[in-house]
């Protein structure tokens, strides 16, 4: 079972600002869920092999394509700042 105490704790450890109400209010709901992982503690789970997902999913993404940009002269345009092709940005990485 879970207290008050322990919700409080959860609660810090989560960076939680919970009002006492709702410290009381989330004391049975924990409580509740952890009598639900109690029951399923108790299947038998034997022969079942572990998987990520309930169901298959295949991955349903096309492949890329490398190919040129035909706005790129556009694009290029509305950039603050830029060289040859490309966009300039200030460097963040190795500067003083």
């Amino acid at each position: 079972m879970i207290d008050l105490e322990q919700v409080r704790k959860v609660a810090l450890l989560a960076r939680l600002q919970l009002t006492p109400a709702e410290e009381e209010q989330f004391t049975p709901q924990l409580n509740s869920i952890l009598e639900y992982f109690e029951q399923l503690s108790e299947l038998d789970t034997e022969n079942v092999e572990p998987t990520t997902r309930a169901i298959d999913v295949s991955n349903v993404t096309r492949p890329d394509q490398l190919k040129p940009c035909e706005a790129l002269e556009e694009i290029l345009q509305e950039a603050p700042d830029r060289e040859d092709q490309y966009f300039r940005v200030p460097q963040i990485l190795g500067g003083e």
